[in-house]
């Protein structure tokens, strides 16, 4: 396997400065392509599946967090709190109190739920640094987060659709090996002391992961300080296991919010909240896809998705053209040009584009190109119009085929 800390600096797609500081990199452009591509991916199948966006800010007042119970059962892992206007302020461990404090902004019916409110939002966790390497443990987390509001009898439904998401994802990622996790309570103090509460969500999360047919085991002293949850495990270069995606059932930041909704019968009722995580951190998921990958991302993640390879100079100009049609089409392009070493020295050093689009002198008369593909198949020339759309339908489906037969 790949090291995503080298093959990340190798590839230009990420860095570090002492600078900036340890655990906060910066992306390169190549890499915030990857990031971007990620994230609009991400954002796409929420809106389609019902979600809400929403934007929170990254700081919050002592008293948010005291409330939601963070700071009672997480503050090893929190920034100290910073002293302004007379407010102590504190750097976010988390988005759930945000997306809590939203939820209660305005007041809901029944009929609203399951409400649905997601968030690509950053967050900070105060690592040692003897733990921080490279994207997976950073002090700096942009997470893709979502909380849904509904209520008991919709818990499990909702839990269920969003392990469907993950799924769904991971396919388009090409993310396979991936193993279940019941993540339960354990023995120490660091958990909401409401056996009832713990015992009624842990039973909710097992049905779920039953009926979704997945094998999972359960873990003790996993579980998140609110709630149990599902934990999609996923193994590093190393072998060293990291949760890449989540789903939570919360009955605690309800109660402590003092969340409702308008029930049917015209009485406040408590909402319950469950907590999703598609892809979690958007750092330890490209982490893993450079490992995963070897930088051979499939195509709709590529930074460059088609090279085109001019022969000779002769076909220069025609090439110019072809990116133009390429860009147009919203596919991510580039020209090498003989200028850069032969036609085999250029093909081995894009090797990491899906599509090489070789023109010699007869395609560019023809206004055809000669494809090749990453994993060195090589395809009849076909019209520059009809390659551009076949890749470009593949790119759209989030598919990870290089081409459909």
């Amino acid at each position: 396997m790949y090291d995503h800390r080298k093959l990340g600096r190798e590839l230009s797609l990420f860095d570090t400065d002492p600078l900036i500081g340890a655990g906060l990199p910066y992306w390169l452009p190549d890499g915030a392509i990857v990031r971007h591509s990620l994230e609009e991916y991400i954002r796409t199948v929420e809106r389609r599946a019902g979600y809400q966006h929403v934007y929170s800010p990254a700081l919050g007042k002592r008293e948010l967090y005291e409330i939601s119970g963070h700071w009672a059962h997480y503050n090893d892992d929190m920034y100290p709190p910073m002293d302004v206007g007379g407010e102590q302020v504190v750097l976010r461990p988390s988005l759930c109190p945000h997306h809590a404090v939203i939820y209660r902004s305005r007041s809901h019916s029944y009929r609203e739920l399951p409400l649905r409110m997601a968030e690509l939002g950053a967050m900070y966790r105060s690592e040692l640094s003897g733990v921080l390497g490279g994207l997976t443990r950073v002090r700096c987390i942009q997470l893709n987060d979502a909380h849904i509001f509904c209520t008991l009898e919709q818990v499990a439904d909702e839990a269920t659709a969003a392990l469907a998401l993950i799924g769904s994802a991971y396919r388009a990622m090409g993310i396979t090996n991936v193993r279940y996790r019941l993540s339960l309570p354990g023995a120490s103090g660091k958990y909401v002391a409401v056996p009832e509460m713990w015992q009624r969500a842990s039973k909710i999360l097992s049905e779920v992961l039953d009926r979704s047919g997945v094998p999972y085991e359960a873990a003790e002293g996993e579980a998140a300080f609110y709630g149990p949850k599902i934990d999609i495990q996923v193994s590093d270069h190393a072998g060293r296991e990291s949760t890449l995606s989540t789903v939570q059932v919360d009955f605690h930041q309800p109660e402590q919010f003092d969340l409702y909704y308008i029930g049917a019968d015209g009485g406040k009722h408590r909402p319950v909240m469950v907590h999703r995580s598609i892809i979690g951190s958007v750092e330890r998921a490209v982490a893993h896809l450079i490992e995963l990958h070897g930088g051979a991302f499939p195509a709709w993640l590529a930074p460059v998705q088609v090279v085109v390879l001019p022969v000779s100079d002769a076909q220069e100009s025609d090439a110019v053209q072809l990116l133009d049609h390429c860009l147009r089409a919203g596919l991510r392009a580039q020209v090498v040009t003989a200028e850069a070493g032969n036609l085999g020295a250029r093909v081995r050093e894009t090797r990491l584009a899906p599509y090489q689009f070789i023109l010699g002198s007869a395609e560019a008369s023809n206004g055809d190109v000669a494809i090749r593909l990453r994993d060195g198949r090589r395809l009849h020339a076909l019209a520059a119009g009809d390659a551009i759309a076949r890749i470009r339908a593949l790119i759209q489906a989030n598919d990870t085929r290089l081409w459909a037969d």
